[in-house]
């Protein structure tokens, strides 16, 4: 027997269950359920939340904010000299690119599933956060390279005075508003796309405190050693974020597993009438999406019964993991299997 979460239109059928047939039926051992009962497993799947309208205005809103702290930085970068800060401000910019980046990536990220793409679109968010990370693979490269450039060829002194202090100030500010702003709305409506943006500006947060501190030691104690010295943790914690953000959307794309099949077999195995699960499998990610399959038998000599058990299970699981789809393929008692799930040895 299969059936997907909610029953939505999904065909239920089962192996080698006796049932009342024609005899001269193809299918020896297979019994598909009445049209009745069929219309008794039709039930209407609940509806997916589309968040994209609020991603949509938390980047825009962003997008906004992180141009005035990039031309600000650029701007009190191109009057004191200073490299660390250009490397700060060109952290910025990705910033920007990111917002845009993720603007096209939330518009192709339905989570409705269509013809084409039957389990969603939600990937393409993971995509975008992929794109984020490459950004800022690619501004480390540039801060390193215009750090030892700046060691081998000593460049003009670095001049700063209060007012452009008080600006990067001003700078600081907006971009500890955006991260907070960015990561709340994104744990709020789920949107990888917007977490993986907060943790890029949170490294921003970090980078423009250590060129403050820099600026701030040449000011006071005239030391343009610090400028240069600054460059490389800067570069280390765009490298840090760009990895964070890599870390955390690959096993989405890759189809990792996303629950232990031993913690669902625990949770479908308190279900009344389940006696065995088997061929467990997961992937998405817990809190955006989870895809889940598995090998059920149940104490059921009727479809209607069995359903009805396959409807509890993907209840409890929706309950516990949700959103979740389940597929459950339903077997007979002499299918039993210990064997949760695949093995590592099973791979090709």
């Amino acid at each position: 027997m299969t059936s997907g979460a909610g029953g939505r239109g999904s065909k239920i059928i089962y192996k080698d269950m006796p049932c009342d047939r024609p005899p001269h039926s193809p299918h020896k051992g297979a019994c598909i359920e009445s049209t009745n009962a069929m219309q008794h497993s039709q039930k209407i799947a609940p509806k997916i939340t589309d968040n994209r309208p609020t991603v949509r205005k938390v980047l825009i809103i962003t997008l906004v904010l992180n141009l005035f702290v990039m031309a600000l930085k650029a701007l009190v970068g191109y009057w004191t000299g200073s490299l660390s800060l250009f490397a700060d401000a060109l952290h910025s910019l990705t910033d920007s690119a990111n917002n845009v980046l993720g603007l096209v990536t939330s518009h192709l990220s339905s989570p409705e599933p269509d013809r084409d793409h039957p389990y969603g679109h939600q990937k393409y968010e993971a995509l975008g956060a992929l794109g984020i990370a490459a950004f800022l693979g690619i501004a480390c490269f540039t801060i390193f390279q215009g750090a030892v450039e700046r060691i081998f060829k000593a460049g003009a002194p670095v001049k700063i005075s209060p007012s452009e202090l008080w600006l990067l100030l001003i700078v600081l500010g907006v971009n500890i508003f955006v991260a907070f702003y960015e990561r709340h709305m994104g744990r709020k409506v789920g949107s990888p796309i917007l977490i993986a943006d907060a943790q890029h500006t949170m490294s921003d947060i970090w980078v423009t405190i250590s060129v403050m501190a820099g600026l701030i030691g040449i000011w006071i104690w005239g030391f343009q050693w610090l400028d240069v010295a600054l460059a490389f943790p800067v570069a280390v914690l765009v490298f840090w974020s760009g990895w964070t953000v890599l870390k955390s959307n690959l096993p989405w794309l890759v189809d990792e597993m996303a629950i232990a099949p031993e913690v669902i077999q625990q949770e479908v195995m308190q279900v009344p009438g389940v006696i065995n699960c088997h061929g467990i499998a997961s992937r998405g990610v817990v809190g955006r999406q989870i895809f889940i399959e598995m090998h059920l038998i149940v104490d059921a000599h009727d479809v209607e019964t069995a359903h009805d058990i396959t409807e509890a299970v993907e209840a409890r699981l929706e309950e516990k993991y949700s959103p979740v789809r389940v597929n459950i393929h339903v077997e007979p008692p002499e299918y039993i299997s210990e064997e949760i799930t695949y093995e590592s040895g099973d791979r090709p």
